[in-house]
């Protein structure tokens, strides 16, 4: 990511622009938005909290760099991908109950459920019109309602990912084809959104922005499974959450939902006798990460990362374009997988 620092200061910058209070009388709504993005502490006051990787804007700007563009134009889309992205944070933290996020204590935990919602409206709604910046940079008309449509229709299918996420909640059999059209939506289709409008302010034709949209939408599945190996497998000091936090919460993510398969295929039911009880123990990880391992569901959900990450990158491929923005893209694609937090 050192590499893109000249990208992430232009996006932090471009931020900082678009959540100026316009008013100090709500003054506090920017900044309850400041502080969620990290800038300011609880009390308003300068801080330097992290405010996540800024991964989708960056993407943004590759591919409008890639395809032929100045990436310095893809800006004002790119914040506004941030937005939604941090739109759908604010309320996340609401609908799951979280209290904390990035070692912080979140807005709503802070200000009240009610606030919580209206800055994640407030932000949603500044996402939108960030996106008319680019007449600033002289893109006609036709441009910005095509970027327009295309991150509205990628945020509704946020939205649809986050339905499906929160009704898994209530079902007791999720088909690892359910799971994956909620990730294509949760995870994938704001990246996928992404590179598209970076693409298309770039200038690229239509094949291209697809292959792009493509390689976007490919990258978020390998993003989301390999977030799903870390929550059970990962290392607690590099990820920053207790050792195996996805089963304490008996979150269906892909091994989970495969070791279900597997298990019913053989005719066991240890997992799901596990899983239905009211909570797990922390004393019941040993025998869970037995059970998945019985299954194979780690080398299962590591073959899945593989096959979506070489999806994402005949993808590119398919563009045909060589250059240094493209290596970069390459680059950041190969390393999701390869993470440890």
């Amino acid at each position: 990511m050192t590499e893109l620092n000249g990208y992430l200061h232009a996006v932090e910058a471009e931020l900082r622009d678009i959540l100026t209070p316009c008013e100090d009388q709500v003054a506090p709504l920017y900044q309850m938005m400041q502080y969620h993005l990290g800038w300011l502490n609880q009390h308003f006051e300068p801080d330097n909290g992290s405010g996540g990787k800024r991964l989708r804007p960056a993407m943004c700007l590759l591919a409008c760099e890639a395809v032929g563009g100045d990436w310095r134009s893809a800006l004002p889309v790119a914040c506004a991908i941030e937005l939604i992205h941090n739109f759908s944070l604010l309320h996340d933290d609401i609908e799951d109950d979280s209290a904390t996020r990035r070692h912080r204590t979140t807005v709503w935990a802070l200000w009240g459920i009610a606030q919580g919602i209206n800055t994640g409206d407030a932000m949603w709604a500044i996402s939108r019109l960030a996106v008319f910046r680019l007449r600033r940079h002289g893109f006609p008309p036709e441009t910005i309602l095509r970027v327009s449509e295309l991150l509205d229709r990628s945020c509704l299918e946020l939205c649809t990912g986050q339905y499906l996420d929160i009704d898994f909640e209530r079902q007791d059999g999720v088909s690892l084809a359910t799971y994956k059209r909620m990730i294509l939506g949760k995870t994938a289709a704001l990246l996928s959104g992404a590179l598209g409008a970076g693409a298309i302010v770039g200038g690229a034709n239509d094949a291209t922005v697809r292959a792009y949209q493509e390689f976007g939408r490919e990258l978020g599945l390998a993003f989301q499974i390999t977030d799903d190996i870390l929550g059970i497998w990962g290392d607690p000091q590099v990820t920053g959450k207790s050792a195996a936090s996805d089963i304490l919460t008996k979150k269906k993510t892909l091994p989970v939902l495969y070791a279900f398969q597997w298990e019913n295929e053989q005719g066991y039911t240890d997992l799901e006798r596990i899983y239905s009880q009211p909570t797990i123990a922390s004393e019941d990880i040993p025998t869970v990460l037995n059970l998945l391992d019985r299954a194979g569901a780690l080398e299962y959900a590591k073959s899945q990362a593989a096959e979506h990450q070489a999806r994402t990158l005949a993808h590119l491929d398919a563009t045909q374009i060589t250059n240094p923005a493209q290596d970069k893209l390459r680059e950041l694609a190969l390393s999701i997988v390869d993470r440890s937090h």
